[in-house]
């Protein structure tokens, strides 16, 4: 009996080592250890229940099968103790930057109440999933047990249900990215357990009592209310009991008003306030000193205006300072050199003067230092740097500094960025940068360096993304450079050679304004250039010669192209018709010849042409009213003849029309007024101009256009969006001016001077408000009634609205006056000596 006892024994003894030998037995599906513990049934049937009212395009829950335990699926979590559902994470593991996978891996559909079965759940993250404008479930007010609830950026919309107020254990609660609008937030009060709440781009606008009703959270730490359409931070009371606060975000709401003084009132606990991108006005006030537990401060982009507090420096715990894009003037403060835990320091374009303080310098643990576009100046030299030994950025562009170090200095930092233009640093080449081997972008333009460019900051530029030399003198060969970077602006320089070799890595290459010369065909058609991704190529005012080759078929990523002022001639090859991407063509002051090929027809994306200042001949083409995206044509000085196409009508978003100096016959088009970017004011919103300016991760390339306007030929650049002008001077039109025109209410300027033009000028001309300059000079137009009205509006009008012009204009009349009167006195003086001879 004993024996069998034992054997018995002995053989569950064994069966057991011989099973945990076999861990696949214990282990789950997904390799995590066993639990031992099986979900219930009826859990297990709610959570098939809930996915079966989901999309799930990328088959994410594909574990959730009636053949496993359901706290094995992908993103259930099971008590270990109890086996019940507590947890289900179903977040989107991708966001938005990643798009294509985002898109791929986002659940839709409907949530079910068959969520309500799982009664022990305390975590439910939905977060970053689409939802398709469906609304919040009210019935996720009924599960008490829940403590964190993440729907945000999620695709909810709709009212946000007030049921949520049931959730008296809710902890975290993130419903924010979402199109959701609340009225009465009173409910939120009911949250007394409540330590993270965030809100942001919830419509709040309408929720007059929101402030109180979230100063009665005793336990909130963290406060994200950004993008919620407030207007106003008037406290309910003259406490506001935050008493736990530690983060404030109110950022890109719509306040109107001072800094409140409630703020400072959360001097024991606030650790990080965000008021930035609203419409703040005033100083900032020295009561900020009170929180001394502050970390942040963002308060970026308002309209703040005074000076920084003296004794920021006080606050020692300081870390991120961001003040940038505000009126602030003054001193940068010789405190902030006690801040030795600040990181990043952001101060740029303000209106701040003085010097660069040398205490910045003893700064341990700064990354990054902004300080551009102010009115600082002075000498800046090592004493600035001496300590920043973890310097990663440094923005001190669009000042008035003078960089003075040693020749032989070598910089205790390794930085990633340097933006130092308009920085005086010259006229030698800046050795320290040879020490910066970890830079990504270098701009050093407009810096007084006339010298040549050193073999090691191509070496160096290889490694960058960015490198920018442009508005100095620096010259020298790069024909032989490979260039790497995927932005190169070295324009305006002293560069001399053949056009260097790309990588695939550069898309935007800017080389205007040097003495570059040789075939354009050369650089477009050898081997090495051909496996490129360029975006924009600039190579104007250079002295580059000979044809445009067939080869365009290898440059097909191009959308702006401007080979203007060089030496080239021929005619455009049909190969451009590859550029389906083209935005902007500029081939003006050239010498091309022949007809506008109809290849460029296949550009369907142009926004842009300027072929000016060449020797085409034949017709102007009615294709060209096909380019439904053209916003500006100019072929001026050129040999067209024939009629000006009414074609050119359908170009409803041409602001720019420059036809001068042709041998253009025939009338003005009537329909010319059915240009509605000239007949509508501030109709345009900035998409319409993505043509006029590529945009790319470290700046913009901006399109230029020289145009003849009040008499001057002048270069319009950055305003050249806000330009509406019509000129078809010096051709040989006639007929009469059609009243038409002058329902292009949006027009500036108008030249339709040096024609054959006849009739009356049209009685309504002088309602043409926006009108800046009018020229129908060298015509054979008559009617006296008219001809005041546009001579007053064109002239005396102009002088009414336009007050430096008003002052030049009578300052030139006042100079004439005295001329008037010298001369007369000389002609009286000359007279009377005369007649004296003569007796």
């Amino acid at each position: 009996m004993i024996m069998n006892n034992f054997i018995a024994t002995f053989a569950v003894l064994l069966l057991f080592w011989f099973l945990l030998a076999d861990t696949s037995i214990f282990s789950s599906s997904d390799g995590q250890p066993p639990t031992g513990i099986l979900c219930s049934e009826k859990e297990k049937r709610a959570l098939l229940s809930f996915k079966h009212g989901l999309t799930d395009p990328a088959n994410r829950l594909s574990s959730w099968s009636v053949h496993q335990d359901c706290c094995q699926w992908t993103g259930v979590h099971c008590d270990n103790v109890t086996g019940r559902v507590i947890e289900l994470d179903l977040h989107n593991p991708y966001d938005i930057v990643s798009y294509d996978s985002y898109e791929m891996y986002k659940l839709g559909g409907k949530i079910t109440p068959s969520l309500l079965e799982l009664e022990f759940l305390s975590y439910l993250n939905l977060s970053w999933n689409d939802f398709a404008g469906a609304s919040i479930p009210s019935f996720l007010g009924s599960m008490k047990c829940l403590r964190y609830l993440d729907l945000s950026t999620a695709v909810f919309g709709g009212a946000v249900p007030h049921q949520l107020g049931n959730l008296s254990s809710l902890r975290y609660l993130n419903l924010g990215g979402n199109e959701l609008s609340l009225e009465n937030p009173s409910w939120i009060a009911h949250l007394y357990s409540l330590e993270y709440l965030d809100m942001s781009s919830i419509d709040l606008h309408k929720a007059t009592d929101w402030l109180q009703a979230l100063s009665m959270l005793p336990s909130l730490s963290e406060l994200h209310l950004s993008l919620c359409r407030l207007d106003k931070m008037t406290p309910p009371q003259s406490y506001v009991n935050f008493t736990s606060l530690e983060v404030l975000d109110f950022s890109a709401n719509r306040f109107n008003c001072k800094i409140p003084n409630w703020l400072f009132n959360l001097s024991n606990s606030l650790v990080s306030i965000d008021l930035s991108f609203n419409y703040l006005y005033g100083h900032i006030p020295s009561s900020i000193l009170n929180l001394h537990m502050l970390k942040s401060l963002y308060l970026q982009d308002n309209h703040l205006s005074g000076q920084i507090p003296n004794n920021i420096g006080q606050l020692k715990h300081l870390e991120y300072i961001l003040l940038y894009m505000n009126s602030l003037s003054g001193p940068i403060p010789t405190s902030l050199g006690n801040l030795l835990s600040l990181r990043e320091l952001y101060l740029s374009s303000n209106q701040l003067n003085g010097t660069l303080p040398k205490s910045i310098g003893r700064l341990p643990n700064l990354e990054t230092l902004h300080i551009g576009n102010n009115s600082l100046g002075g000498i800046v030299s090592e004493v600035n740097f001496a300590k920043l030994s973890k310097l990663k950025v440094l923005e001190i562009s669009l000042n008035s500094f003078s960089f003075k170090v040693n020749s032989d200095w070598v910089p205790p930092f390794r930085l990633e960025s340097i933006a130092m233009g308009s920085c005086k640093m010259g006229p030698k080449f800046p050795a320290w940068l040879r020490t910066q081997t970890s830079l990504k972008q270098l701009d050093i333009s407009q810096s007084g360096i006339s010298d040549a460019a050193p073999d090691w900051i191509w070496n160096l530029a290889s490694h960058m993304e960015l490198i920018n030399l442009s508005d100095n003198q620096i010259n020298g060969n790069i024909s032989t450079v490979l260039l790497n970077s995927s932005v190169i602006e070295l324009g305006s320089n002293s560069f001399k050679g053949h056009l260097p070799h790309l990588s695939p890595n550069v898309k935007v290459l800017n080389l205007a304004n040097n003495t570059f010369s040789g075939s354009i065909s050369s650089f477009l058609c050898q081997k090495v250039n051909r496996d490129n991704n360029l975006e924009v190529l600039d190579v104007s005012n250079n002295l580059l010669s000979g044809e445009l080759s067939n080869c365009w078929m290898y440059w097909q990523s191009l959308t702006h192209i401007n080979l203007g002022s060089n030496n080239l001639s021929g005619k455009i090859p049909s190969s451009m018709s590859y550029l389906s991407q083209l935005e902007s063509l500029h081939l003006h002051d050239n010498s091309f010849l022949g007809e506008i090929p109809e290849s460029l027809k296949n550009c369907t994306s142009l926004g842009l042409i300027d072929l000016g200042e060449n020797e085409f001949t034949g017709v102007m083409p009615s294709w060209m009213g096909e380019i439904t995206t053209l916003m500006a044509l100019r072929l001026k000085s050129n040999r067209i003849v024939g009629n000006i196409p009414p074609q050119i009508c359908q170009l409803s978003s041409i602001i720019v029309l420059d036809l001068a100096n042709n041998s253009l016959s025939g009338t003005i088009p009537k329909c010319l007024n059915n240009i509605s970017a000239m007949a509508e004011i501030d109709t345009l919103d900035s998409e319409y101009f993505e043509a006029l300016e590529y945009g790319n991760d470290y700046g913009s390339y901006i399109e230029t256009l020289w145009l003849v306007t009040k008499g001057r030929n002048s270069e319009y650049r950055g305003i050249l969006k806000l330009v509406r002008s019509i000129d078809l001077s010096s051709n040989r039109l006639s007929g009469p001016i059609p009243p038409q025109l002058s329902g292009l209410h949006a027009l500036r300027f108008l030249n339709l001077s040096h024609n054959h033009l006849r009739g009356k000028i049209p009685e309504k001309i002088g309602g043409m408000t926006m009108l800046e300059s009018l020229d129908l000079s060298k015509n054979y137009l008559s009617g006296m009634g008219p001809g005041f009205a546009a001579g007053f509006w064109g002239v005396c009008g102009v002088l009414f609205f336009k007050r430096t012009w008003r002052h030049a204009y009578f300052k030139f009349l006042d100079d004439m006056k005295d001329r008037i009167y010298v001369a007369t006195l000389l002609q009286v003086n000359w007279f009377c000596k005369k007649f004296k001879r003569s007796r």
